[in-house]
C-alpha cells in the first residue's frame, strides 16, 4: 500500500483529519509548501525590531542629535510610508480584500508605529497639549481606525482598539478617586463600546471580517476585567458568578464557529480564576507548587487534544 493510499485510508476511518490529509499528502508528493503565514510573522518581527531600534536611537541620542534631525527623519519616514501606502492601494472596499501589493500591510504597520514615535517625542520635548494625553490618543485611535479600515489592516485594527483602550485607562486615571473598581468598570465600558461597535460593522456589511477582531480584544479585556473582581479580596460572589459566564459564552462560541482561540481563553482564563479561589487559604508552599504543576502539565495536554479535533488552530 503506498503512502497516499494510507493517508487516504486513515482519513476514512477518522484516523486523521481532511486538513491533515491535505497537508500530508502535499508533503508526500512533494508539492511546494507555503511558507507565507512565516513569512508574515517574520516580516512583522522585523518590523517591529526596525521601530524598537528607531526609539532606543532616539530616546538615547536625541541631545547628540537635535530636534531638527530627529524630528526630520522621523517626518520623512512617516510621510514615506503614508505616501507608498496610498499611492499603491487599490480602490476602497467594504468587503474583504486581498492586497495587490503584499508590502503595503508592513509599510503601513511601520508608518502607525513611527507615528507614536514621533507624538510621544514631540510632546516630551515641545508639550504641544501640555500632557494632556488622552487628546493624543482618541486622534491617534481615530486616525488608525481609518487607516484599518481603508486599507482592510488587521494590525492597525488592533493599534486603534489599544489606543481607544490607552484613552479609557487615561480618562480614569483623571477621576479624583481612582480605584480598581473604576478601572473595571472603565474595562466592561469599552468592551461593551467596541463589541457593539463591531456588530454594527457586521451587520451593515462593513468589514465584516473584522468582527472576529473585534471579538478577541473584547473577550481578553472582559475576562481581565472579571478576573480582577475574582481576585480583589473585598469582591463578591457576583465576579464569580460572571467568570462562569463568560467562560460558558467563550466556549459556546468557540466550539460553535470552530474559533479555537476562544476555546482556549475560556480554558486558561477559568483556569487562573478557579486555581485562586482553591488556593486561596492555602500556606503550604509545597502543596501550592505540587497544583500549579499538575494542574498546568494537564491543562497543555487538554490544550492540545482539543486543538487537534479542531482540525487547525484557527
Amino acid at each position: 500500500m503506498t503512502i497516499l493510499a494510507r493517508l487516504q485510508h486513515w482519513t476514512q476511518t477518522g484516523v486523521i483529519s481532511p486538513e491533515q490529509h491535505a497537508q500530508l499528502a502535499s508533503l508526500a508528493r512533494e508539492e511546494q509548501l507555503s511558507i507565507s503565514l512565516e513569512m508574515n510573522v517574520l516580516l512583522y518581527a522585523g518590523v517591529l525590531a526596525f521601530v524598537g531600534g528607531l526609539g532606543w536611537t532616539v530616546s538615547t541620542w536625541s541631545q547628540q542629535l537635535g530636534d531638527v534631525l530627529v524630528v526630520g527623519v522621523l517626518g520623512t519616514i512617516l510621510a514615506t510610508c503614508f505616501w507608498y501606502s496610498f499611492s499603491r492601494a487599490s480602490a476602497w472596499s467594504p468587503h474583504e480584500q486581498i492586497s495587490a501589493n503584499p508590502f503595503i500591510d508592513y509599510v503601513l504597520y511601520l508608518g502607525c508605529l513611527v507615528w507614536c514615535i514621533e507624538l510621544a517625542y514631540l510632546e516630551k520635548r515641545f508639550h504641544l497639549l501640555a500632557g494632556q494625553w488622552d487628546i493624543y490618543l482618541v486622534l491617534t485611535s481615530a486616525l488608525f481606525f481609518l487607516l484599518a479600515y481603508r486599507f482592510d489592516n488587521r494590525l492597525v485594527l488592533s493599534l486603534a482598539l489599544s489606543s481607544l483602550a490607552a484613552w479609557f485607562g487615561v480618562t480614569v486615571s483623571h477621576w479624583p478617586s481612582t480605584q480598581d473598581s473604576s478601572y473595571r468598570t472603565y474595562a466592561l465600558v469599552y468592551c461593551f463600546v467596541i463589541g457593539v461597535g463591531g456588530w454594527l460593522c457586521r451587520l451593515r456589511d462593513l468589514k465584516a471580517h473584522f468582527f472576529t477582531t473585534y471579538l478577541n480584544v473584547v473577550t481578553n479585556v472582559l475576562f481581565v476585567a472579571v478576573l480582577s473582581g475574582v481576585f480583589d479580596p473585598e469582591g463578591s460572589g457576583l465576579w464569580i458568578m460572571a467568570l462562569l459566564a463568560v467562560i460558558a459564552a467563550s466556549l459556546a462560541w468557540g466550539i460553535g464557529q470552530r474559533q479555537f482561540a476562544f476555546v482556549a481563553y475560556a480554558a486558561v482564563y477559568g483556569y487562573l480564576g478557579i486555581s485562586s479561589l482553591l488556593i486561596e487559604h492555602a500556606h503550604d508552599e509545597t502543596f501550592i507548587l505540587f497544583y500549579f504543576v499538575t494542574t498546568s502539565v494537564a491543562m497543555v495536554i487538554m490544550l492540545v487534544a482539543v486543538a487537534r479535533n479542531f482540525g487547525r488552530i484557527e
